[in-house]
């Protein structure tokens, strides 16, 4: 498996159906990977770029799937996983609603954030909820994250929603744990019950110089 590589883009061609198409060049070998249309301005042809990969094999026809991060290609693989859920669906659901607040909506289960996605009815994102909810709450009981709360955490009823939701989007358990206990500390935030202003403070600090 490839993980991610790290060559020149040599051009960016528009494909059927709004999706597109990166050529990158690595080590005179031109590499096509489908990408997320909302990804096209990180890409300037004769730049030097690193993306991360997913290769995926259906019957006899391979596909290669780039993207900006490690944990945007995580949550994509989570999403093909589900039943009925295949990779161009997967990319509809990240270019349209982004890692983040797609993560949120399926913490949330925002059934009705997941269901504006062209193609994503109302079953298909409570089943996308329901499967991967389960999976990422596992991994944060896993992390150890439920064994330890940060001083100034969250009230219990919001703190695993927050965690979950700053795990798949990559951060470490010790990152997580030190965003909260600082901005934990803000009188304005420390008894707020709001999931989103907390995940909204925590990566503001996270993404500090």
């Amino acid at each position: 498996m490839i993980s991610y590589l790290t060559g020149t883009v040599a051009a960016l061609q528009a494909l059927p159906n709004n999706r597109w198409l990166l050529i990158l060049e690595v080590n005179h070998i031109g590499y096509e990977l489908q990408i997320l249309p909302r990804s096209l301005s990180t890409f300037t042809i004769g730049v030097s770029t690193q993306v991360f990969t997913h290769l995926h094999w259906r019957d006899d026809q391979q596909s290669f799937f780039g993207f900006l991060s490690p944990a945007e290609r995580d949550l994509f693989r989570q999403l093909i996983a589900v039943s009925g859920i295949g990779p161009q669906l997967a990319l509809a659901l990240l270019d349209t609603l982004g890692i983040q607040d797609l993560v949120q909506a399926i913490v949330s289960s925002n059934i009705r954030m997941l269901s504006r996605t062209p193609g994503v009815g109302a079953k298909t994102a409570e089943r996308i909820s329901l499967e991967l909810r389960s999976k990422l709450a596992e991994w944060r009981h896993q992390s150890g994250l439920m064994t330890s709360a940060p001083d100034a955490a969250p009230v219990p009823a919001v703190q695993e929603d927050v965690e979950i939701t700053l795990m798949a989007l990559g951060y470490s358990t010790q990152e997580i744990m030190e965003a909260l206990r600082t901005v934990g500390q803000y009188s304005t935030l420390s008894k707020s019950t709001d999931v989103e202003l907390w995940i909204r403070e925590a990566i503001a600090w996270l993404s500090r110089d």
